[in-house]
C-alpha cells in the first residue's frame, strides 16, 4: 500500500511535466509565428530542381587515401591542385544552359596588319550558352592553334581559363608568311562535369574477359569465359561477396578479379581480352555529348595574319638531355617537320637511325602507340628483321634485330586493365615488374607510355599504378644511372565519348608529368602538342608523318647532336 504523501508527490511531478510541455509548445509556436512574420507571411521552401541520376557506385576518389595510392598526403594535395579544373557549381539540368559552339566566339586582341616572327598573338574566347547568354563560370575544354595549310605549318596554343566564361590564348607566330587562328570547343564545361563525375567514381565503364582452361574429371578439355575487372575503391570491386578469384601482384599490390568459374579452379586463368563497354550516361547526359555540341569549331576573326621576317624560328639549339622542361609551345610544324623549342631535334635518315641505335637494346612498352614506333623503326632501319616469337602480330610481345649493328628492339603491352584482343595473360606484365627485370646501362633505352587504357578507371587507381612505376624507375637509375629512360605522353585521340575523351588523357598526362618531374634522369616527350596542332585529323593512332617526327625526337635524345 502506497503512503498518501508519496501519491501527492507523484501528482505534483506530473503537473510540473504538463506545465513544462505547455510552455515548450508555446515557445515553439511563438518562434514559428515570428519567422512567418519576418518572411512577410509567406511560407518559404527551397526549390530543388530535378537532378540527373547519381553515379551508381561509391565515389572512390574522395575516400581512397594517399596511403592506399602509395604516396604521401602532400603529394596527393599537389596532384589534386595540378589537375584542378573549373566546373559548374551545380548540376545542369537543361540543355540550353550548356555552352553553345554556335554562339561562342573568339577574337584577336589588338589585331595588326603584320607581325614579326616570334611575336605573340593574343586571342580571347568568349563562351555563351544556347540562349546567347554569357557564361558565368569556366571549365569549357577548348583547343586552339595557329596554322598555315600551304606551308603545312602549325603551332599549339594553351588555353587559359579565367573561370568566368572567358578564356585567353597566347599564340606564338614562329614562321614567316601567312597564318590563321583556329579554335574548337572540344567539350562544354557541362560535359567536363560529367566526365569528372564518372572518372572520380568506382563505377566500371570497361569490362574484361578471363579465359579459364583445364581438364575435367574425365580428362576432357574444359574452357570457361568469365568477366574480370580491377579491385579498387570503396566497394572493393564490381562484384560482392565470395564471387571471385583474386590475383594480387606481389610488387604492385594491384588486385585483379575474375568471376569464379563453375567447373575450373582459379589457377586455370590463361587468357585475357577486352569485354563490353558499359555506358553509364542517362538520356540528358547523352544529349550533352551529342556531336553537334562537342568537337565543333567556333567562329571568330578569320583574318589572314602576315608574319614578316627574313628568318624562320629554328627551334632550340641546346643538345637534348635529361632534366629539360617542356615549354608552351614545345615546338611547331613547318613543311611537316617538327622543330622543337625544348632541344635540338633533327631528322634521321635510315642510315643515321642504324648508326644511332648501334649496340642498343630498346625496350618499348605500353600500348599500340608505342607499337607504332616499333613498326616505324622496323620499316625504316636498314636490315632490321622481326623475329617470330609465335605471338599475335599486333598484340605481341614483339622483337626485331639487326645483326650488323647489334640492334635489338622489344615491344610489349602493359598489364591489366587493358583493352586488347585475346592473348595470354602471362604476356601482360605490369610496367614496373618488367622494368625490374632490366639490368640497364648505357646500351639500354627504355620507353613507356601509360595512358589510353587507364581513362576507363578512377584516377586514384592511376596514381597508384604510376607510383609503382616511378619506384621501379628510381631503382633502375640507382643501379644503372646511364640508362636512357623516356616517358611518352599520351596523344590526342579524336574520340569525344564517355569512354575515350582527350580531357581524360590530358588529366592523366598531367599526373604523370607531376609525379616524375623531380626524378633525375627521366625524359618526358610531349607528343600531346604534336598531335593536337597538326593539320591531320586527330586519331588515337597518329598518321605516319606524325610518328616519323615523334621517332626523330626520340632518337634526338638517344643520340643528341
Amino acid at each position: 500500500m502506497v503512503k498518501p504523501s508519496t501519491e501527492k508527490s507523484k501528482t505534483q511531478v506530473c503537473r510540473l511535466r504538463h506545465y513544462a510541455l505547455l510552455l515548450a509548445c508555446f515557445l515553439w509556436t511563438s518562434f514559428c509565428l515570428a519567422l512567418w512574420a519576418v518572411n512577410g507571411g509567406i511560407h518559404i521552401k527551397q526549390f530543388q530542381p530535378p537532378r540527373p541520376k547519381p553515379v551508381p557506385q561509391n565515389n572512390s576518389y574522395s575516400i581512397t587515401s594517399a596511403f592506399d595510392m602509395g604516396i604521401g598526403d602532400e603529394e596527393w594535395e599537389r596532384l589534386q591542385k595540378a589537375i584542378d579544373w573549373s566546373i559548374p557549381d551545380q548540376e545542369i539540368t537543361r540543355l540550353d544552359q550548356s555552352t553553345s559552339p554556335v554562339h561562342s566566339t573568339f577574337s584577336i586582341v589588338g589585331l595588326k596588319e603584320s607581325y614579326k616572327v616570334g611575336e605573340k598573338i593574343s586571342v580571347t574566347i568568349t563562351a555563351r550558352d544556347h540562349n546567347k547568354n554569357l557564361k558565368r563560370y569556366g571549365g569549357d575544354f577548348f583547343k586552339a592553334k595557329l596554322f598555315n595549310t600551304q606551308l603545312k605549318a602549325s603551332v599549339y596554343g594553351e588555353v587559359v581559363d579565367h573561370r568566368n566564361g572567358t578564356y585567353s590564348v597566347p599564340l606564338l607566330l614562329p614562321w614567316e608568311g601567312q597564318a590563321q587562328v583556329f579554335v574548337r570547343l572540344e567539350h562544354s564545361s557541362e560535359v567536363v562535369q560529367i566526365l569528372k563525375k564518372y572518372r572520380d567514381s568506382s563505377f566500371p565503364r570497361s569490362h574484361y574477359n578471363g579465359y579459364f582452361e583445364g581438364s575435367g574429371p574425365d580428362k576432357t578439355r574444359i574452357s570457361e569465359v568469365v568477366e574480370c575487372n580491377i579491385k579498387w575503391g570503396a566497394d572493393g570491386g564490381w562484384r560482392k561477396g565470395d564471387c571471385c578469384c583474386e590475383y594480387k601482384d606481389i610488387r604492385t599490390g594491384t588486385v585483379w578479379l575474375c568471376e569464379r568459374p563453375k567447373k575450373l579452379s582459379c589457377d586455370k586463368l590463361v587468357h585475357h581480352s577486352h569485354g563490353v563497354l558499359e555506358n553509364p550516361l542517362n538520356s540528358f547526359e547523352k544529349q550533352l555529348f551529342a556531336m553537334k555540341l562537342t568537337d565543333v569549331a567556333i567562329s571568330g576573326d578569320k583574318k589572314i595574319l602576315n608574319g614578316l621576317s627574313n628568318t624562320v624560328a629554328n627551334g632550340a639549339v641546346e643538345k637534348c638531355r635529361t632534366g629539360m622542361t617542356t615549354p608552351v609551345p614545345a615546338g611547331f610544324y613547318l613543311k611537316d617537320v617538327w622543330k622543337s623549342f625544348v632541344c635540338n631535334t633533327r631528322q634521321f635518315s635510315p642510315a643515321q637511325m642504324a648508326n644511332c641505335l648501334k649496340n642498343k637494346i630498346v625496350y618499348l612498352m605500353g600500348d599500340s602507340t608505342t607499337r607504332q614506333w616499333f613498326e616505324y623503326l622496323e620499316r625504316t632501319v636498314p636490315g632490321i628483321t622481326r623475329l617470330d616469337l609465335h605471338t599475335h602480330h599486333e598484340l605481341g610481345p614483339l622483337m626485331a634485330v639487326e645483326l650488323k649493328n647489334n640492334i635489338i628492339i622489344h615491344w610489349r603491352l602493359h598489364g591489366v586493365p587493358l583493352q586488347s584482343g585475346k592473348m595470354p595473360i602471362t604476356d601482360l606484365p605490369y610496367i614496373n615488374n618488367y622494368i625490374d627485370t632490366i639490368a640497364g646501362g648505357r646500351h639500354a633505352v627504355i620507353v613507356f607510355t601509360y595512358c589510353a587504357h587507364l581513362v576507363f578507371h578512377p584516377i586514384t587507381f592511376y596514381v597508384h599504378e604510376v607510383a609503382k612505376i616511378r619506384q621501379s624507375v628510381v631503382s633502375l637509375l640507382s643501379r644503372a644511372p646511364e640508362t636512357t629512360v623516356i616517358i611518352k605522353s599520351g596523344n590526342t585521340q579524336g574520340l569525344k565519348n564517355i569512354f575515350q575523351s582527350d580531357w581524360n588523357v590530358l588529366q592523366l598526362d598531367t599526373v604523370m608529368r607531376e609525379m616524375f618531374k623531380d626524378i633525375d634522369g627521366v625524359i618526358f616527350l610531349d607528343v600531346w602538342q604534336m598531335t593536337s596542332c597538326h593539320y591531320l585529323r586527330e586519331n588515337i593512332h597518329p598518321e605516319p608523318v606524325i610518328i616519323a617526327n615523334e621517332v626523330d625526337m626520340l632518337l634526338s635524345y638517344v643520340c643528341p647532336a
